[in-house]
Order: C-alpha cells, then sequence, then structure tokens
C-alpha cells in the first residue's frame, strides 16, 4: 500500500492532510485499512482501532450491515453515509455489487430519497448555487478545490416523473456522478454535482419547514436564461474543457438550452439523448428477434416531452441511415400526449412535438390510437403509472407477433406496466424493455429475464468517451454510435432469455466500447483537442478510475 494521493496535481495543497484531517477526507481515507507504516507516517496512530482490515474486509462488513437495514431509503442513506466518509470503498461495493446496489443509490430508490432530502440530509456534496448567488457565481466555483472534468446540473423542476423537487433534486446528479465514476471510471475527485437553486413552484416544499431550498417561486423568462448563462461561462472559465451535462430540466427549459449552447461547447443533456441512444439500442436488440429493419417500424409514444421526442429523433435518424427520407422516418413516429394523439392543427403545440404533429384525425386516448395506427412498438415516457393496462398490451399482441413494449419510466410507480404484466397479456411474446428494475418472470415454464432501460448504459460511456478525446462538442453521431455500441454488446444468450441489454455487471466493459466509439467520432470530426493513442481502447481504460488502495 502507498498513502493517498490527489487525482490531479493541482488539486494536491502544499501539505498533503495528515491525522484526523485526512481520515475527515473521503477521497483520501482508507479508514481501518492504513496499514501500520501508514499509520505512523500519517499521523493516524491513535485515531484507529488497531487491527487493519483488508479492503476485501471492509466490503464483506459494510454488505452485513447494508443488507440487515429494514427498507431501501435505509440503504440509501447508508451507502450515501460510507460516500461521505470513504469513496474508494464505496465505489468498490458498488462496482463489486452494481446488480445490488445501483438501485439503491440511483433508480428507483434516488427519486423517494429527492422526496425525503430535507429530512435526510446529513452532509453537503457538490455546490449550491443559488438565484440569490447572481453575479458571483465565478466566486462560488473559485470555492472549489478540485480540477473537475464533468458537471452534472439540474434546476430540479423536473425530477424523474415525480415534477418540482426544487434543491431535493441534488440527488440526482449527485447519483448520476456516483454511476459515471462507478460504471465508466470518471475519477470522483473530476466529478462536480452542481443545483441551480432558482426556486420552486411546489407549494408543499415552501410551506415545509425541512426544506433546504430558496423558498420563493421560481426564476423565470430572460432572469432564469441569464443566471443559467452566467453558471455556464463561470464554469467554463472555472474548469476549462469541463463536459457539462443538464439533468431533470423541464421541458420548456431542456431544449432551449440544448440547442443554446450544443454547437459551441461540450454540453448534452441525458434525458433527450441519453434516453433516445438506450432505446434505440432497445429496438436494435429487438429487432435481432423479432426480425424487419428499423425503418420498417412504426413507433408509437406515450409521452411527448423530452424522452419522447429525443428518442424520436434518435430514431428517424437511424431509419435515414437505411435509407428512408426524413419525412417518411417522421412519419412512422407518431406521440400521444394528456389530449391524445399529437395532430397538425391542435392548438398550442411546442416547437418539439410540431415536428411529429401528422395529418390525422383527432384521437382521444391511447389505446384508440393502437388500434387506429396499428404500431410495432409503443415506448412510455410519460411518467403515468399502469398506463399500458391489460387492454393496451393485448392489443399489440393482436396486432404483432412479437410486439416491443418498453416501458420506460421511472421510478417504479410511475411505470407503465411491470414486467410480469408485459410478458402475461401478451402470452409472453413481448419484446420488453423497462426504466426501473423488475425480477424475472416465470410464465408457462419460461423463465423471462427483463433487463432496465437505464440511461446509465449510456451516459458514463458517452462522458468518458468526450472527456478521454477532450472532445469540443458532443454530437447526435455520437449517441448513435454509443447505441450501435450498446446493442452490438448483447448477447445470443441475453436475447435468449427475453434481456435486450447486457447483464448490468458487465458496466465497465459496455462503458469502455461506447467510450471509444465516441472518441472515435471526435477524432473522425476533428473535434478531439487529446492527440489521438495508437491503442484507443487502452488508452480509455488506462483512463479508467480503479477503486483500490
Amino acid at each position: 500500500m502507498i498513502a493517498p494521493v490527489r487525482a490531479t496535481p493541482n488539486s494536491q495543497t502544499i501539505d498533503p492532510p495528515r491525522g484526523l484531517a485526512l481520515l475527515r477526507d473521503p477521497l483520501l481515507n482508507r479508514g481501518t485499512a492504513f496499514t501500520e507504516t501508514e499509520r505512523d507516517e500519517l499521523g493516524l496512530r491513535g485515531f484507529l482501532p488497531a487491527h487493519v482490515l483488508s479492503m476485501e474486509e471492509q466490503v464483506a462488513r459494510v454488505l452485513i450491515n447494508l443488507r440487515s437495514l429494514p427498507n431501501d431509503l435505509e440503504k440509501y442513506i447508508a451507502l450515501n453515509s460510507l460516500h461521505d466518509r470513504n469513496e474508494a470503498l464505496f465505489f468498490r461495493v458498488v462496482c463489486d455489487n452494481i446488480d445490488e446496489i445501483q438501485p439503491l443509490i440511483y433508480t428507483p430508490t434516488v427519486g423517494l430519497a429527492c422526496q425525503r432530502f430535507g429530512l435526510i440530509f446529513q452532509r453537503p456534496r457538490g455546490m449550491f448555487i443559488g438565484a440569490n448567488d447572481r453575479g458571483r457565481i465565478a466566486e462560488l466555483l473559485g470555492n472549489w478545490p478540485y480540477q473537475a472534468k464533468l458537471i452534472v446540473v439540474t434546476d430540479g423542476e423536473r425530477i424523474l416523473g415525480l415534477g418540482d423537487l426544487g434543491a431535493h433534486g441534488m440527488g440526482i446528479p449527485v447519483g448520476k456522478l456516483s454511476l459515471y465514476s462507478a460504471c465508466a471510471g470518471i475519477h470522483p475527485e473530476n466529478c462536480l454535482p452542481i443545483m441551480l437553486d432558482v426556486g420552486t413552484n411546489n407549494q408543499d416544499l415552501l410551506n415545509d419547514r425541512y426544506y433546504i431550498g430558496l423558498r420563493q417561486k421560481r426564476l423565470s423568462g430572460q432572469a432564469f436564461d441569464d443566471f443559467v448563462d452566467e453558471f455556464v461561462t463561470a464554469s467554463r472559465e472555472a474548469f476549462p474543457g469541463v463536459l457539462i451535462q443538464f439533468e431533470d430540466f423541464a421541458n420548456h427549459s431542456a431544449f432551449r438550452l440544448l440547442h443554446k449552447y450544443r454547437d459551441d461547447i461540450p454540453v448534452f443533456n441525458d434525458d433527450i439523448q441519453g434516453t433516445a441512444a438506450v432505446a434505440l439500442a432497445g429496438l436494435f436488440s429487438a429487432l435481432r428477434v423479432g426480425g424487419g429493419k428499423l425503418s420498417d417500424q412504426r413507433i408509437l409514444f406515450l409521452g411527448a416531452g423530452e424522452a419522447a421526442t429525443g428518442i424520436a429523433d434518435l430514431i428517424v435518424s437511424a431509419m435515414m441511415a437505411e435509407g428512408l427520407s426524413e419525412r417518411d422516418a417522421i412519419n412512422r413516429n407518431w406521440l400521444v400526449d394528456s389530449r391524445g394523439l399529437v395532430v397538425k392543427g391542435r392548438a398550442g403545440l411546442t416547437d418539439h412535438k410540431l415536428r411529429y404533429a401528422h395529418e390525422h384525425a383527432p384521437l382521444d386516448d391511447f389505446l384508440t390510437a393502437i388500434r387506429t395506427l396499428r404500431p410495432t412498438a409503443i415506448i412510455g415516457v410519460a411518467a403515468v403509472g399502469g398506463a399500458f393496462t391489460p387492454e393496451v398490451l393485448k392489443a399489440m399482441a393482436e396486432i404483432n407477433d412479437r410486439p416491443i413494449v418498453f416501458a420506460l419510466s421511472n421510478p417504479t410507480s410511475k411505470a407503465e406496466c411491470s414486467a410480469e404484466e408485459a410478458y402475461r397479456y401478451t402470452e409472453g411474446r413481448a419484446l420488453f424493455a423497462c426504466g426501473s428494475p423488475y425480477d424475472p418472470v416465470q410464465l408457462d415454464g419460461k423463465t423471462f429475464v427483463p433487463r432496465q432501460g437505464n440511461n446509465s448504459y449510456i451516459f458514463p460511456g458517452v462522458g468518458l468517451g468526450a472527456v478521454a478525446s477532450g472532445s469540443k462538442l458532443v454530437t447526435d453521431e455520437m449517441f448513435m454510435a454509443a447505441a450501435h455500441t450498446l446493442a452490438y454488446l448483447v448477447t445470443p444468450e441475453d436475447i435468449e432469455q427475453g434481456s435486450l441489454y447486457p447483464s448490468l455487471p458487465r458496466i465497465r466493459e459496455v462503458s469502455a466500447h461506447i467510450a471509444e466509439a465516441v472518441a472515435e467520432v471526435a477524432y473522425k470530426r476533428g473535434l478531439a483537442t487529446a492527440p489521438k493513442p495508437n491503442d484507443l481502447m487502452a488508452f480509455i481504460e488506462s483512463q479508467m478510475y480503479n477503486p483500490l488502495y
């Protein structure tokens, strides 16, 4: 063992922490794993019990304690506490037990954690930048002691399918960046979660004595845009080349901000682009079973927000790559929102819906739309729990030999249907993907293993590829490459058991391959600022943080 050091030289202080200060630094702390020699040299003698534990023993102890807790929220709190004490041990636990731990630190448990954030808040992580900090955001970012390469930022207005949670939405950037480190090896020291606290329009939170954010209505209009612009400008100055991921902004902000910055700096919106790539990869996998080309499919979306139109946009690009015209590809994608089928002539359509507003008579409900349009695939991204009713699923099974059913909303309470429902009401013929995890399903002597169409298959690898290549932009071509790569990594054995995605324990392998594909696009398009290595995959793997002492 060697004494812990910082990830980047410019974040290594002149006098590295010793003694209690070292034990209280989660990036450097090893707790009871500090050796006898290290305890002498680092001023730790007397602060730790006598027995030196290996990392493996520490992991085992964490798991024993974790599994004894009564519910997932308690487990989330325990893992969060470990994250605050010892980052290397936290990420070792996550990496070695990803199937068990990911649902606890991200969806679905993170949704409940955000709802209870004011009650369970223990120690600040990342930065809270409030509307009352306008004019001095650069000063605030100057307080951050490390060199950030990746920022995940939210304003908390549309947290999962739960709506406006204001500053309590900070759980999302923290969770996303945990997955960046665990799934793609972005060093935690280079990750910066940020909450832009511009207030909340959730009156329940404003009345909550334990709400931790600004107690005011949301900043809006030009004042909001100016505030975000100040943040983006200050971030680029404080951390040159930093990649910024916008997360869980409401539709009216998400599209506007993405389009404003995407052609100038490395930014992306995971709700729009990451969701699109993981859904497209699932479609590619489904077509390996059902046959046919993507350009032959008719897709019906339940939902018409950033996730739905982001997926539709990427599907259109993929259909065009197969030879369809843009208009023909658009005509194969249909949206249903809370007012029914999105059609031309309907008043009040926003720009992102207009592209998919087709000439058709109005249809009031999703089931009628299925029976009328006869889609080969339905994709649920509206966060309306139970919307894929038995009648919806049976209708899809009547129309298609192998109906494609993606219930992608999360958390679980917002899922359009469960895995068991999808298989039961289609007689086991559904090609199913979900936004929240489900256990294997037994039906008529066959075991189906549904896999979560989770963005964690996509965004960590995209971020790693962009950071490793120093890409000046993050493009749709990169997300298309990520989708193709993810689908390619699904094995015949996965397909045979009904899994449209690779197993989660392969996630670091998946992320490395996606990072390679993304970096290749950056080099091919002249967007990379880092020299191209002779062996790109070996270089990518060398950049991946491995949580060991």
